[in-house]
């Protein structure tokens, strides 16, 4: 066996445990863990030999101003002890005052500030970490200082070129440590523009593809930027001029003698040449790892594009890249499978141009399998493994504590095996420190691997009673990060007397890491690790807790809001009750903005005035110790959109122009339309008509304009949300006048007088006219002569009279626009009529038929056409009443008007009085006037019913009688025959008594009742009749006054003893009878109360019958209330008949009553269904015992 040591790498602590646990140990850690903390003060008396655990790398660079510091850092038990070579030889650092050791370290500190030089201590060192156990070595790390060199001294002389011509500014800058960075700058430090024709090339060049006479300048520097020691070198400033073949000729007659020329060529088109790289091929070697960069720069004119490919394959998708304007082609991690034939090719109008690169990729060394630490057991067997690869493939060779193993001490455990050392039955002398060394031309690897021979008792690394808390359905890992040697095996127990956990259910990995795939409720609990060898036992418990998972119930939503409202999103949040849950919103994966406008309470997150920016995604994060969930929403703010703006007008003719527009922000919802608006300057300056609509797509329009017009345009977007602001004016486009192309429209011609035409049109508008000088040419004819028009000219009106014409004549009228570039279409005729004159003729043949006594029919022959002079409008009905029939005193009455339109030759007259005299006459009516009157018609109406008597009052009550005055109706609408009186009787619990019926001769305004019962209240109903039926009715109440004798007699029953006797009797009973029925329901009996009480009935309750001679009871059926104040008669005796109707819906509970044709009432007088007058009325439900006693005896 060979794995001894496992422990874990960095863990949580317990109690800390994420959503996952992860495995913490690693089954390659073979090291005794020698840092600080729990492990290692387990394992602290154990010994290893010693590793290397920093150094500086193997090509170290160092700035010359500053200490050199060498690194070399290694742990060990027991800790080692540090030595340096240089240059191959050991470096005593004793005996040089400027170099020290750092303390418990082997990193060198070379002080070379104070003095000496960095060039001084230049060389390859090599640092040894030595313990008892071994030697550890560090690479060899080659020290060299930095350096910034200047530009060598030289004078360029300027350079003029023609233009077209190509062109290749050179750098070549001094040799650094490391290489310097090359740009190319002016003298304001400003970058200089390149592009496609002008890039630099890879060696710092400045390559131009063809010179225009715009790069002409004096200033073209070519800088170098060492990064190391952060110093900038500058090259000279190269002068170029850009001249024209006769400039150029002229400049070669003037300064032959010390100016360089580039070229004589013409600066023609040319097909393409390569600057860089030469001929046809070329090779490139590039190492394992690195980026491979190709380099193709061309000349020609035009300017040539580049363009790469692979011979045989294709360019590596994720690993190609393209800089300097398809110039250069590199692929970064570049392997042995990208070695091959790349092609650049060149290619321009006048032709095309290829360069074949051939790529090899060779190899560095790299690790296949670098040797591993091992940690054996007395009498146990391993290897050390040391595989690497490269091109060439390298050596690989073996040291043992830094030393060759050929010439180490002889260990007769161990064998070498090319890259493999085999040991057997390893005893604790075979404990060393063993250096595997791959190499190649290219470079080495170096790698140690110690071999630590150790005999010690299982011990686990896992500090007890850890607790482990993970969510349910979960993996959890219960940590035993253990060590021994030999290497122990492990077990799982559940409980105190659980069994070894199989591997069905539970995972055991080789670091001792049990892992419960899918952790449930029922997992918890306590947990025992068991790690066994040869040498003993040791044990561990753990502890595990199931969790509930945090979950958000009500997630945020999408939301739509527009700007200056107000969102609401909503997280609700569920968890383990035993666990502590935060919830955090974020927008936009970061932080809510420092701001009022966004407040947090328990589930909602709200923002008010929302703005521009406030849209994004929000993310509510609810947080434990063991787990974290999310849920993300996104807000959209939107608003109408912002007004389009750079509006510009092109393709201007004269009837047509193209307006183009920028959008303005939709503002999160999609713009579904743009409206165009135009202000006419010249005719209506200030005032925005409608042009046209597009969709929200477009961005221009081609409008129809018109001419002579001054235009304007704006434009304006509309979404969802609204319209915007309008964009800003664009600029004023007049177009040429022209003759108008619409004439007026609304033409009539009315006559206003008999012998005039008034011919009226609407005007055109400013905009209409199409040019200057608008005026209207006016034609005129009759529509049944032969005459020819007859036409005149005006300006810019609106009306044109004809005088003299024939009374209503048809004419035909058309009216012209014209204007200073000629006449409009030829307008369309429209029909007029010349003015009108009243008619001359009277309907004749007037008939007059009475329907009823309200209604007649009237009926007329028409009058000829040619007398009505004019368009008739109907005819006209004069009506009025002339004589009272009942009266005989005549009157003249206001007369009344009917008009019936059109051709009609009868008409109704409603609403006449009856039993009245009435004259009319009919008249034709105009668009003039009325004609002359028709011969006056008389007529008369029947009679009618008549109206209520006017008053009714009662006067001089007495004991037994009563008297009543009236006036007569208002309206008799005929002779009244006589008066109907009928009354009858009310008792203090308001039932009516049998009603009488009385009548009256119609020459009486005055009636007595006698033998009528004292102190008893009486209700009238009053009414007259002509031959035709009774009217209206009118009612009234009266009382007869109380005999003071008898008043005497009577006592208050209320005040007698017998009587409260009676009614303590009833209340004791009544009393008795509720304890009964309670105690009989509590035993879930039945009390039929209602049969015994209609089985004793007392006689004394029972209500009045009709045969007694008493009346029926007059009640409100809702609330028994008295007679209304209003129904009672006033002090003067009086009545009117509004108070008197009212009185009457009283009774009847708001029951309209009904009367027969004689005038009697019939009906529900109080709500409840009665006899008839004659035999009296009866109550249909039992009157209270009280009621019963109030009766009329």
């Amino acid at each position: 066996m060979q794995l001894k040591i496992m422990p874990k790498k960095k863990c949580l602590s317990a109690g800390r445990v994420p959503l996952i646990l992860f495995l913490c140990q690693m089954i390659s850690a073979l090291e005794v863990p020698l840092d600080h903390g729990e492990k290692a003060k387990l394992l602290e008396d154990l010994v290893q030999p010693p590793t290397i655990t920093q150094q500086s790398p193997k090509d170290y660079i160092i700035d010359p101003r500053e200490n050199i510091v060498i690194q070399c850092e290694a742990k060990g038990k027991p800790p080692p002890s540090f030595s340096w070579t240089r240059n191959g030889t050991h470096f005593d650092i004793d005996k040089d005052p400027l170099v020290t050791m750092k303390p418990g370290s082997g990193t060198l500190i070379i002080n070379i500030m104070s003095e000496g030089k960095a060039e001084t201590y230049e060389g390859v060192y090599q640092c040894t970490a030595r313990n008892e156990r071994g030697a550890a070595i560090s690479n060899n790390i080659v020290v060299r200082p930095s350096r910034s060199p200047l530009w060598t001294k030289e004078k360029l002389e300027p350079i003029t070129l023609q233009n077209g011509q190509p062109l290749v500014l050179p750098c070549r800058p001094p040799i650094g440590l490391p290489p310097a960075i090359i740009f190319w700058m002016d003298n304001s430090f400003q970058r200089l523009p390149q592009s496609e024709r002008v890039s630099q090339g890879l060696n710092g060049d400045l390559y131009f593809s063809n010179v225009l006479p715009e790069d002409t300048r004096e200033d073209y520097i070519c800088y170098a930027r060492f990064n190391h020691t952060q110093t900038i070198q500058q090259k000279q400033p190269i002068s170029l001029k850009v001249i024209s073949v006769d400039e150029l000729n002229d400049t070669i007659a003037a300064n032959l003698s010390d100016t360089e020329f580039y070229g004589a060529k013409s600066s023609k088109e040319r097909p393409p040449t390569f600057l860089t790289p030469e001929g046809n091929a070329s090779r490139k070697e590039e190492l394992r790892g690195n980026v491979l960069s190709l380099e193709c720069i061309a000349e020609g004119l035009p300017t040539p594009l580049i363009y790469w490919i692979k011979e045989d394959g294709t360019l590596p998708a994720n690993r190609t890249f393209y800089r300097n304007f398809q110039k250069t082609l590199q692929i970064i991690q570049v392997s042995e499978a990208d070695s091959g034939n790349y092609q650049c090719i060149a290619k321009n109008t006048l032709g095309i141009i290829r360069h074949t690169i051939s790529v090899t990729v060779k190899a560095a060394p790299y690790w296949i399998m670098a040797p591993r630490n091992l940690v054996l057991s007395p009498g146990e067997d391993g290897t050390l493994i040391c595989r690497a690869n490269g091109n060439p493939k390298p050596r690989i060779s073996w040291l043992t504590n830094g030393v060759p193993t050929e010439i180490a001490p002889d260990d007769p455990s161990r064998r070498i095996d090319g890259d493999t050392i085999i040991f057997s039955n390893v005893q604790e002398r075979s404990s060393a420190v063993y250096q595997c060394n791959a190499s190649n031309e290219y470079g080495y690897l170096l790698a140690n691997a110690f071999v630590n021979v150790l005999a010690e008792l299982p011990r686990i690394l896992t500090p007890a009673n850890t607790l482990y808390q993970v969510i349910a359905n979960r993996p959890a890992f219960l940590d035993c990060a253990f060590f021994g040697s030999p290497l122990p095996t492990i077990e799982w127990f559940k409980g105190a007397k659980g069994s070894a956990l199989h591997e069905d259910i539970y995972v055991i990995h080789e670091n001792g890491t049990l892992e419960i795939p899918v952790a449930q409720k029922d997992n918890s609990g306590t947990y025992t690790c068991v790690a066994r060898n040869k040498l003993g036992v040791a044990k561990n418990e753990v502890h595990l807790e199931i969790k509930d998972p945090t979950r958000i119930l009500k997630q945020p939503e999408y939301a739509v809001v527009q700007r200056g409202g107000r969102v609401s999103f909503e997280c609700k949040v569920k968890h383990d009750h035993t666990l502590i849950a935060t919830v955090t919103w974020l927008k936009d994966n970061g932080e809510l903005p420092n701001d009022e406008r966004f407040t947090v309470d328990k589930d909602h997150l709200v923002v008010t005035d929302v703005r521009d920016s406030d849209g994004g995604i929000y993310t509510c994060v609810a947080n434990t110790t063991l787990d974290e969930v999310s849920a993300s929403a996104v807000l959209s703010v939107v608003d109408v959109p912002s007004p389009p703006f750079d509006l510009e007008l092109t393709d201007q003719l004269d009837k047509s122009v193209q307006l183009s527009w920028t959008p303005g922000d939709d503002n999160n919802s999609p713009i579904t339309k743009f409206i165009i608006e135009y202000e006419d300057a010249m005719h209506e300056a200030g005032l925005w008509h409608h042009q046209a609509e597009v969709s929200g797509t477009q961005t221009t329009a081609q409008l129809k304009l018109s001419p002579y017009v001054n235009y304007s345009f704006r434009v304006m977007a509309e979404n969802s949300i609204g319209r915007s602001l309008p964009s800003e004016a664009s600029e004023q486009y007049q177009t040429k006048a022209a003759e108008p192309d619409k004439n007026p429209t609304a033409v009539e011609g009315l006559g206003s007088e008999p012998d005039n035409l008034v011919i009226t049109w609407k005007p055109l508008n400013g905009f209409e006219s199409n040019g200057p000088g608008l005026q209207y040419k006016v034609s005129w004819r009759q529509k049944d002569g032969d005459d020819e028009w007859t036409s005149v000219v005006v300006a810019n009106v609106s009306k044109y009279i004809v005088s003299g014409t024939p009374t209503f004549v048809p004419y035909l009228i058309k009216v012209q626009a014209l204007n200073v570039m000629g006449f409009a279409p030829e307008p369309a005729v429209v029909t007029g009529h010349s003015g009108e004159d009243l008619p001359m003729v009277a309907p004749g043949n007037v008939r007059v038929n009475v329907v009823n006594s309200t209604l007649a029919e009237v009926h007329w022959d028409p009058v000829p056409l040619k007398s009505i002079r004019g368009r008739l409008q109907g005819y006209r009905i004069y009506y009025w009443k002339a004589q009272s029939a009942s009266q005989r005193n005549r009157r003249h009455l206001e007369k009344k008007i009917l008009t019936f339109q059109g051709s009609k030759t009868h008409g109704m007259l409603p609403g006449l009085e009856p039993f009245s005299h009435y004259a009319l006459n009919v008249r034709v009516v105009n668009g003039k006037g009325e004609g002359p009157a028709s011969p006056d018609r008389a007529f008369s109406t029947p009679e009618g019913v008549p109206s209520a008597p006017s008053s009714l009052k009662i006067v001089n009550p007495t004991l037994d009688s009563l008297t009543l005055e009236w006036d007569p109706p208002s309206r008799p609408n005929g002779i009244l025959t006589e008066y109907t009186l009928k009354y009858q009787p009310i008792n203090s619990t308001h039932e009516l008594g049998p009603l009488i019926d009385l009548k009256i001769p119609a020459n009486k305004t005055r009636w007595t009742l006698k033998n009528l019962n004292f102190s008893t209240r009486y209700k009238f109903y009053f009414y007259a009749q002509t031959s035709v039926g009774p009217g209206s009715q009118i009612t009234e109440e009266g009382v007869t006054t109380v005999d003071e004798a008898m008043a005497s007699r009577q006592v208050d029953i209320a005040t007698q003893g017998w009587f409260i006797g009676l009614m303590c009797a009833v209340a004791l009973l009544i009393l008795i009878l509720l304890i009964v029925c309670f105690i009989r329901r509590n035993k879930g009996g039945k009390y039929p109360v209602k049969e015994k009480e209609d089985a004793h009935a007392d006689p004394e309750i029972q209500p009045m019958k009709e045969d007694d001679g008493t009346f029926g009871e007059y009640s409100d059926a809702e609330d028994h209330k008295p007679l209304k104040k209003g129904s009672r008669t006033p002090s003067d005796r009086t009545v009117k008949k509004e108070d008197s109707d009212d009185s009457l819906v009283d009774y009847g509970e708001g029951v309209n009553g009904q009367f027969n044709e004689d005038g009697s009432f019939i009906g529900q007088y109080s709500g409840k269904k009665e006899k008839e007058p004659a035999e009296g009325n009866e109550s249909s439900e039992a009157p209270s015992p009280v009621n019963a006693m109030n009766s009329f005896v």
